[in-house]
């Protein structure tokens, strides 16, 4: 006996999916035309800007309110620019930078670009306080480590998006900056009371709540003393108790990506998890990179049977698909022609920049980018500053753990050098190679990742970029006057 069609359209328009390639295919339109919320796009979706927005134009087709996700953040998360990097700065840029009407306009900007291309959520701002330097997955898509500075940015964030008709998505409440793993690859913990997270964490969502966030997403954490051993997509105190009652959300909760470690080994599979998180209070559903027909069918045939079963009511159910159409209803991108480009993402880089010491002389350089790995969010997207150097300077690329410093010093020669890197106090071996390299050479150390607290024993300069975007590895190389 198959799946009652009311019941069916119902689950779909709580899910949004998920499609490979350029092209939506032919499952993916007859899923919106279904009832299906909408489609999140990756960068395996994105080729150029006309493909795009064919590709949003198909979706559109089948229903006009459905609603085309993206993971744009700017800076170190790019699915527009994922070819080349992002030409805005982050937000850590921003945060440095500390103007709010300058996040409005980048946001404002990158909202724009939306619109154009016929995308309607921006899964943006990450409004989490970076607190932790180690924190693998956050970093520099954080504002910054103050709950007041990161407030101010991140109300500015979603004005910025939201006056472009593009609805802006926070993320991770409760708050996923204190966390030293990475909840796509297993549940990371915060073991702190309530009073921590509303002191620490959750000032910048109160600021986007006034602001009128349209949209924000659960993180996959553990709280204990708020959510037991669920993370907090499951849980109601949480979604229900902390964000609606107590801090006045009346929008769309967003769950991150339900394929995600932090929440497949919590429920025991994608079905499961959409359940739970539709019980606790989440609306839409986001499934994952990794999907096809059958995943969602699956998903929607677990939610029927929850509603047969008593895991979940039909009046909750109905209360996440009306506020998803709600969702769409607000958003007017329609797609249109791209706004003109300009250099305020650049512009924007350059102030965020910081210079601590005596960068190297007037002898050019030999730049050594050190190898970094990008996360599951980030992505494999181009960084450093090799696109803006002079073509008289020599790059080279090496692993700190794995460098053969006499060679890289015979290279050298009588050259000073630049040392590139990411998130360099957490490469094995780098102090140890700096040093090394610094006993022989003036050395000055580019840090685009999350600069945190290390500085390098022997180094001549410090520079910091709070990102590693295009646009922040072209303001580094001006810096450093290494550009052509």
């Amino acid at each position: 006996m198959g799946i009652d069609p009311g019941l069916r359209r119902l689950a779909l328009g709580t899910l949004l999916a998920a499609y490979p390639g350029p092209v939506p295919p032919g499952w993916a339109v007859d899923l919106v035309d279904a009832g299906l919320a909408g489609h999140t796009l990756f960068g395996t979706n994105v080729h150029d800007p006309a493909q795009l927005a064919a590709s949003t134009a198909a979706l559109r087709a089948a229903r006009p309110d459905v609603l085309v996700a993206i993971d744009e953040e700017g800076g170190d998360v790019t699915r527009l620019a994922h070819a080349t990097g992002s030409p805005y700065p982050g937000n850590a840029a921003l945060g440095a930078v500390d103007d709010p009407a300058l996040t409005e306009r980048v946001y404002a900007a990158i909202g724009a670009e939306l619109a154009a291309l016929g995308i309607t959520v921006d899964l943006a701002p990450t409004v989490d306080v970076n607190t932790a330097d180690e924190n693998p997955v956050i970093g520099t898509r954080s504002f910054g480590a103050d709950p007041a500075r990161v407030a101010v940015h991140s109300a500015a964030a979603v004005a910025g998006l939201q006056s472009t008709g593009v609805a802006a998505c926070a993320k991770h409440f409760p708050g996923h900056g204190a966390t030293i793993a990475d909840s796509h690859h297993e549940l990371p913990t915060v073991d702190v009371s309530p009073a921590v997270l509303r002191q620490r964490d959750l000032p910048p969502f109160a600021a986007v709540v006034d602001a009128g966030v349209r949209a924000i997403m659960t993180a996959h954490i553990r709280v204990p003393a708020l959510t037991g051993d669920a993370p907090a997509t499951f849980s109601r105190a949480i979604l229900v108790d902390l964000l609606r009652r107590e801090y006045g959300f009346t929008g769309a909760v967003i769950t991150d990506a339900l394929e995600m470690q932090g929440a497949v080994l919590a429920a025991g599979g994608v079905g499961p998890a959409a359940v739970r998180a539709l019980a606790a209070g989440a609306d839409l559903l986001c499934i994952g990179f990794k999907v096809d027909a059958e995943l969602v069918e699956r998903v929607v045939a677990e939610i029927v049977d929850a509603l047969g079963d008593g895991r979940l009511e039909r009046a909750r159910v109905e209360q996440a698909a009306g506020r998803a159409a709600a969702l769409a209803a607000w958003t007017r991108a329609a797609g249109g022609p791209l706004p003109p480009t300009t250099d305020l993402g650049y512009a924007a880089a350059r102030r965020a920049v910081r210079v601590e010491g005596d960068p190297a002389g007037p002898v050019a350089p030999l730049v050594v980018q050190l190898h970094a790995a990008s996360t599951v969010a980030e992505g494999r997207v181009p960084w450093g500053l090799g696109p803006h150097l002079s073509a008289a300077l020599e790059q080279v690329r090496v692993v700190a753990a794995e460098t053969d410093v006499t060679a890289l010093r015979a290279l050298a020669g009588a050259r000073p050098i630049v040392l590139v890197g990411r998130n360099l106090h957490r490469l094995p071996d780098c102090a140890d190679l700096v040093a090394a390299l610094a006993a022989a050479h003036p050395v000055t150390v580019v840090e685009m990742g999350w600069p945190g607290s290390w500085r390098p024993a022997g180094a001549r300069a410090f520079v910091t970029t709070y990102g590693a975007s295009h646009a922040n590895g072209r303001a580094a190389a001006q810096a450093l006057g290494l550009t052509g």
